[in-house]
């Protein structure tokens, strides 16, 4: 596994050494294990390795299967045994993952995809047939980008190499604008016009001149798992819990897990004590790092990981959060920046410490709960279990169960019953919930355009189709594939992140279950407090979930006053059509008392007029938005906000 990079001169003109070794530059300090290439007339690829696995240590990438095709593999293949078995006749011993996803293309071509069971994203270049494909996993915990135009096709898991090497300025993405300021934009999507994510769960096929991008699978609606007993789904979920764990604990080095103190990383913590050291291919060590915040009167996270930590006798890293600066920014910095999400984690004294434990310890995985609130009934809400028994007609079910939600919600039954029904009509008529309206200083025209993206891509629920709790598991991944589409990819030192609760086989018997079995009225995440007893500290699985917020974000606003002050001060996201800023400064001036103002939207505002003032100085992308005079924008707009 490790990065790589693609170069296609359908020009036919030979790939140029100058690009390739510019490439290497920028690949090599995610790939400490070494670079190889691959040349050929006028394609190139380049794999810098990072090893986890004992396995991977044995690859040669670009990887050239019997029929010639040339592979690029970053990723884990948990399903290889069930593979090499599938395949029959394999003379290899002990195979790396490499070499099991060649012999599966060879054997049954792009529907050996679907087959691919493990966090990965893949390119394959068939010379005979002048064929590029571009794959990745179906929850899209992988990064691999494309890019072409009339002389060539570049690919790559990083972004920066095809921003850099394009030699071009690039259109911003208004729809990704869209999506970022109002949380995340779609996976598919890269803030360059031009510039493309491979969706999870899909392939891209090249030939030039055409370009397919396909999806290969996804969950089946009509699966459903059925047991008599309670005890039957819990031994089920602590089988694939389990599994989804062990899964990731597959490496040669001490792997690292955040511990929060909360439901998810404690679950995942504990449970992975009980599989280290029943498998030589598991790391031998889990260690932890957790992070506090004394200043936070709120956030008391200490006692509940200290749990974690007497139960397994391990005292992890602990880092204190409270010297973040949470909007700080250099105007004159001239370092490149892929994405907003790149401004908004700058080396800080937290990063520093993170980092030096890592290189320290030797971790190379990390494991994540990120996941777990959304597909593990973490929203204790009944609407999609009401929805499920009124599309069923289970009228006397519908009855018992809005009676006992409304005790336990303290809310009238005819409330619970509206709110269900109100999720069936288009969003148009029934209005978009709180949680999901665009931030008030968005420009009403830049809603009107991208009001898909600006609500956080919301779907009405459908009366004839999927169960109506399938479709709201469906939308809940959604936003997970968003939010892990914006995450950077891990540098210095690098390392592969992983996330337990996205295991294919796990979320599969999740969207099979009935709803009833992950919440149940006064019981957020039923089905694993009941599973995981004896497991993790009651400590933990009794918590009750509290509202918290805070303090950091509005105090900073204060603090940090100057910066915000010069940024506020012709707002380059203002003359683009995206930004209102008398609004946003009011919002700014607020925020300090108002809890009512959207803190994250107001700090993601905040990191994409920083991470744009970064493109336009170093002139990656064009200074003025496409169609901005006719669309009114106002292109010497000036607000200021030094006189807070």
């Amino acid at each position: 596994m490790g990065v790589q990079f693609g170069r296609w001169n359908i020009d036919s003109k030979p790939v140029c050494m100058d690009d390739l070794i510019q490439a290497e530059n920028m690949l090599a300090p995610l790939g400490p294990d070494g670079t190889r290439t691959y040349i050929k007339d006028d394609v190139g690829i380049l794999d810098a390795a990072f090893h986890i696995t004992r396995e991977s240590r044995k690859e040669t990438q670009p990887h050239i299967t019997l029929s010639g095709v040339v592979l690029t593999w970053d990723g884990r293949l948990d399903n290889r045994s069930e593979l090499v078995h599938e395949l029959g006749d394999v003379s290899m011993v002990d195979p790396t993952d490499a070499e099991v996803v060649a012999l599966t293309f060879d054997a049954w071509g792009t529907g050996c995809f679907a087959r691919l069971i493990g966090d990965w994203a893949l390119s394959l270049w068939d010379p005979e047939s002048r064929l590029l494909f571009l794959a990745k996993d179906p929850v899209g915990t992988r990064h691999l980008y494309y890019t072409r135009d009339e002389s060539h096709i570049l690919w790559s898991t990083l972004l920066a190499p095809l921003v850099l090497l394009s030699g071009k300025r690039f259109a911003l993405s208004e729809e990704y604008a869209a999506g970022w300021l109002s949380l995340n934009p779609a996976p598919h999507l890269t803030p360059y016009v031009g510039i493309h994510s491979v969706p999870p769960c899909s392939f891209v096929e090249m030939r030039a001149p055409t370009c397919n991008v396909r999806k290969y699978w996804e969950f089946e609606p009509a699966k459903t798992i059925c047991y008599k007993t309670d005890r039957e789904y819990e031994e089920h979920f602590l089988w694939v819990f389990k599994e989804a764990i062990r899964r990731r604990l597959r490496s040669d080095r001490p792997v690292l897990a955040e511990l929060s103190g909360g439901m998810d990383s404690s679950s995942i913590v504990c449970t992975a004590d009980t599989l280290i050291g029943s498998d030589e291919t598991l790391s031998s060590r889990l260690d932890t790092i957790s992070y506090y915040n004394d200043c936070e009167t709120d956030w008391n996270e200490r006692p509940f990981f200290g749990k974690v930590e007497e139960k397994r006798a391990h005292v992890g890293c602990h880092i204190d959060t409270a010297s973040v600066k949470m909007f700080h920014f250099d105007p004159e910095k001239n370092e490149f920046e892929a994405t907003p999400a790149d401004t908004a984690a700058p080396p800080d004294k937290v990063a520093n410490q993170f980092a030096s434990f890592l290189r320290s310890r030797g971790h190379r995985v990390v494991l994540s709960g990120i996941g777990g609130d959304e597909v593990m009934g973490g929203v204790p809400t009944p609407t999609p279990q009401i929805q499920d028994l009124l599309t069923t007609a289970r009228f006397g079910e519908l009855a018992h169960q809005l009676k006992i939600w409304a005790l336990a919600m303290r809310s009238p039954w005819p409330h619970l019953l509206l709110d269900a029904l109100r999720g069936f009509l288009p969003l148009g008529t029934a209005g978009v919930p709180k949680s999901g309206r665009p931030a008030a200083w968005l420009q009403p025209d830049l809603i009107r355009r991208q009001r898909l993206a600006c609500t956080g891509y919301r779907e009405r629920a459908r009366f004839f189709g999927p169960r109506p709790s399938f479709q709201a598991n469906c939308s809940a991944l959604g936003s997970v594939r968003r939010q892990l589409a914006c995450l950077p990819t891990p540098a210095e030192p690098p390392y592969i992140k992983c996330y337990p609760y996205l295991d294919r086989n796990l979320l599969e018997f999740v969207f099979a279950i009935p709803r009833e079995q992950l919440v149940r009225a006064g019981q957020r995440r039923s089905l694993m407090r009941r599973a995981l007893v004896g497991i993790v500290p009651n400590e933990i699985l009794e918590r009750k979930r509290k509202a918290f917020v805070s303090r950091q974000p509005r105090a900073a606003i204060s603090a940090e006053w100057a910066s915000l002050s010069e940024l506020s001060r012709h707002m380059r996201s203002a003359v683009f059509g995206f930004v209102e800023p008398e609004s946003f400064v009011e919002s700014l001036r607020t925020a300090t008392n108002d809890k009512t103002v959207p803190l994250v939207l107001l700090m993601r505002t905040v990191f994409f007029e920083a991470w744009l003032r970064n493109q336009l100085q170093n002139g990656i992308l064009c200074d003025k938005p496409f169609g901005a005079e006719t669309r009114g924008v106002p292109m010497n707009t000036t607000t200021s906000a030094e006189t807070y």
